[in-house]
Order: C-alpha cells, then structure tokens, then sequence
C-alpha cells in the first residue's frame, strides 16, 4: 500500500487540514500519516483560535514518521510561522523525501489570516525550491507574482513567474474567479488549462486541502504530474457536485459519494 503524509494544521470542523488529507488519502487508498503544525479552532464561517505544536515537537513527528513508514509523497498545509517552516525543510532535506506538494495556505476560504508574515519568506525560501508543485489560489499567487490578478492573461503571467522564479510547477486555483472555476497547471516551460464550469455550492469549506492532497495521493501511487493534477481536478469536482450538507439546520444528507473506484 502506497504512503502519504500530510504536514498541515487541525481542522477542528472537520472539512479542512490534517482532517480533510486523511479523508482524501483514504478514499484514494493511500495509507495517510501526519504531521500536526497546529490545532485550530474554526468552522466553516472563520477560525477563533490558532495554538501552534512547538518546532522540536513537529521534529519529532517527522522524525517518528520517516524512521518507520517512510511516505511516497508528502502535502504540505497549514504552517503559520517561519521557525516552523525552517524545521519542516530541514527535516525533509535530511530523509530526502520525494514528491513534494505545497498548499502555500495563507488565507482560508472564510477570510481568515492563517499565515504570520515571516512564514511567506520562510516558505517560499526553504521549502518552495525542494517542491514538486505548489497550488496557490488567486489571492496567495497574488502576493507570491507580487502582482494583480483580474484576468485570465494575469493568471498565466504570475503562474509563469512563479513557476521561473521556484523552479517547481504550479497549479493555479481559479475558483476566485467569478465566471468559472478552471485552473491552470505550469510546469516545464508549458502550460494547461482544466477548464470546468463553476459549482454552485456553498460549502467549499477545504476544497484547496483536498485538492492537493488529492494530488499527493495520485503520486504517491506512481502517476505522472500531470495526470496526478487531472485526477485531483476530477476528484474534487465530483466532490463538489454530490452537495454534501452538513450546516446547522440542513436536515439529513441530501447525497454520498464513492468516487475511490475511480482512482484505483
């Protein structure tokens, strides 16, 4: 059975972090592990409170993982600040861990600020240059390009820059994009777009998280980068149509979805 770790911050609700890879691992048969950076106490409207794991613990996870089962590939999340960051590339430089992706998480759907601001130096120096791809949305290539994003040309300008200034590929979400939801994939000097229609669904509370863990997953299973991206994109979509409702007041689930036959 192929192995996945995810370094990423707790999800007290559930839909997103550590929580969400699991979930996501599981439903792509790859026995996942983790890395806790964080516990958060959030829902889907916003995070109340952020209680960081100190570095030597998050060494010591890392350490417990890779001595054992070592991971096929590894999803990074949720680490809010530089001295945790430091501590995460030290580690995977030292066991040499392969198949690397990046969530570079700095704003969560709701808004909230997840990110301290020597954590995005700290990221992109240490741990962006030792990664197979990085999958920014709009908001976050926009601080990484250090420029706007209104178009689609816009998106494949700073997607490009980031992809020439890390050497790694990017997966540019495009779901802050008001008309539709397709995203663009950079890697090698080329470039794709996934083209899909937007979802009108209200809970996209962790999509990003499952998105790249999603990805993971398919490379730890020995899939190319790129198919790994079309699958992930295929994964989350589904997800998204089946419109599970977990809000306060729903009523009882309106769908299920299995889409692991799929991603065998």
């Amino acid at each position: 059975m192929k192995t996945a770790l995810s370094i990423a911050g707790s999800d007290s609700c559930g839909g997103a972090g550590i929580q969400a890879d699991i979930k996501t691992m599981t439903m792509h048969g790859v026995y996942a592990m983790t890395a806790v950076t964080a516990l958060t106490a959030q829902n889907t409207a916003g995070i109340t409170g952020i209680l960081e794991v100190t570095p030597a613990f998050l060494a010591q996870q890392l350490n417990a993982v890779f001595e054992d089962i070592f991971p096929d590939a590894v999803k990074i999340g949720m680490v809010s600040s530089g001295e945790l960051i430091r501590v995460i590339a030290d580690r995977l430089r030292h066991y040499q861990a392969r198949h690397i992706v990046v969530d570079p998480v700095m704003v969560a759907t709701s808004g909230s600020r997840l990110m301290k601001t020597d954590a995005v130096e700290a990221l992109t120096a240490a741990i962006f240059p030792m990664a197979e791809l990085v999958t920014p949305n709009i908001p976050e290539a926009e601080i990484l390009s250090d420029m706007a994003i209104l178009h689609r040309h816009d998106m494949l300008t700073a997607a490009k820059q980031i992809h020439q200034k890390y050497g790694c590929a990017v997966y540019l979400k495009g779901g802050h994009r008001t008309k539709d939801a397709s995203d663009l994939f950079v890697a090698d000097g080329s470039y794709h777009w996934l083209e899909r229609e937007r979802i009108d669904n209200p809970n996209t509370h962790g999509t990003g998280c499952t998105l790249s863990s999603a990805m993971a997953s398919n490379l730890a299973k020995g899939f190319s980068l790129a198919e790994a991206v079309k699958r992930a994109k295929a994964y989350v979509t589904g997800a998204l149509k089946a419109q599970l409702n977990l809000g306060k007041g729903s009523g009882p689930i309106q769908h299920t979805f299995d889409l692991s036959s799929n991603f065998a």
